[in-house]
């Protein structure tokens, strides 16, 4: 049984100006096997994060099913933890105190809680900044809290929305390549929606490629570069290759957006 398995699932939302019934994903299904890194990856309103946060059970579902570990999805739970775009530290608490938060919650002892953060403050390249408040840190070593608090809980499914999208392009090629090293070693089950395509490549063992209205799988697209990986990859044939399927997906949907602008104008 894979850990995470998606079944024709639908999602529909009343449009706020007008009620009328908005389908934002139809007909996906998806299996994730346990410890394995997907990413998603579409145009802009292809539903790829609402089907991510339907995951992690911030959204309704209309029809079909989720499942987690064969138990249905039907709110947030312990065994998934979320990794927004924006780090939504809590500006009054340290490093130390944000990572540690969690772990209040699920009532360990204040030594335990402690150890546990800065094992993973220290494993996100932190520990002389574990008395720092957010408002001292980059962007960049914000979502590295973000990262670390979120496995501190020991999550299965670590599910990850553009968690490097508002960073500049080098910062986020340094994340990326730290967040691969933390999965490696961790082997979290992980779902993470990007609109870069080189990040979606990069990072995954298969990619989820959405097409839009409404939200659909067009195609799965298993990676095949050897682990570790390094920067160098992304020069490569076979990385190119990948790069031009999953841009022809892309060039795709946009060619079909701009003819349904045009008869609707």
């Amino acid at each position: 049984m894979a850990q995470i398995e998606v079944r024709d699932l639908q999602i529909t939302y009343d449009t706020p100006k007008t009620g009328e019934r908005f389908t934002a994903v139809e007909g996906v299904t998806l299996s994730v096997e346990a410890g394995e890194f997907v990413t998603i990856v579409g145009a802009s309103g292809c539903g790829k994060s609402t089907l991510l946060l339907a995951v992690a059970g911030l959204v309704p579902v209309s029809g079909g099913t989720i499942a987690i570990d064969g138990r249905t999805v039907t709110a947030p739970g312990p065994d998934r933890a979320v990794v927004f775009q924006e780090a939504s530290l809590l500006p009054w608490r340290s490093v130390l105190g944000n990572v540690k938060f969690g772990l209040e919650m699920q009532r360990w002892t204040r030594d335990d809680r402690t150890e546990r953060a800065m094992r993973f403050i220290r494993m996100v390249g932190l520990a002389n900044f574990a008395d720092y408040h957010p408002h001292q840190l980059s962007g960049g070593m914000r979502q590295r809290v973000n990262i670390a608090r979120a496995l501190a809980v020991d999550p299965k499914v670590l599910l990850m929305d553009e968690p490097f999208g508002a960073l500049d392009a080098q910062t986020r090629e340094v994340m990326g390549d730290e967040l691969l090293t933390i999965w490696e070693r961790e082997k979290k089950t992980a779902l993470f929606v990007t609109h870069d395509i080189d990040e979606a490549i990069f990072l995954a063992d298969r990619v989820v490629v959405m097409g839009r209205n409404p939200g659909h799988i067009k195609e799965i697209m298993r990676v095949d570069i050897p682990r570790p990986r390094h920067e160098d990859v992304l020069d490569s044939d076979l990385f190119n290759g990948y790069r031009k399927r999953l841009r022809a997906h892309l060039a795709e949907d946009m060619a079909s957006m701009h003819l349904v602008e045009g008869a609707q104008a």
